[in-house]
């Protein structure tokens, strides 16, 4: 499950804490930190990142506590996001080509 997830774009500690957290539900930092045994200090961009992402998301109550989102829910953001970044690509394409044409008609000049 770990590997799939980074190949979909998730970093190591990202694909750790999401399935702690879909595995577990509600969970505050002390808990991630142990039950994935990574220090808070890695564990707070990491769930900044995943919370970003629409992955993850926080709930305050006495304590701030974490939530997965459903597998479902985190493939459909997953894939919205990579036709997202294709399309950008896709639509940039040409412009890329010719300034990087320039720019070798320029170096070899």
């Amino acid at each position: 499950m770990l590997k799939i997830l980074e190949s979909s774009g998730f970093a190591s500690e990202e694909a750790k804490v999401y399935v702690y957290l879909a595995k577990r539900g509600p969970q505050t930092v002390k808990e991630i930190t142990r039950g994935v045994r990574i220090s808070e200090k890695k564990l707070i961009p990491v769930l900044s990142n995943l919370r970003d992402k629409g992955i993850v998301i926080s709930c305050l109550k006495l304590r701030a506590q974490f939530s997965a989102l459903s597998i479902e829910k985190v493939l459909d953001i997953q894939v919205k996001r990579s036709v997202n970044q294709a399309k950008s690509i896709t639509e940039a394409k040409a412009e890329l080509i010719a300034c990087w044409q320039k720019m070798e008609k320029q170096n070899n000049s």
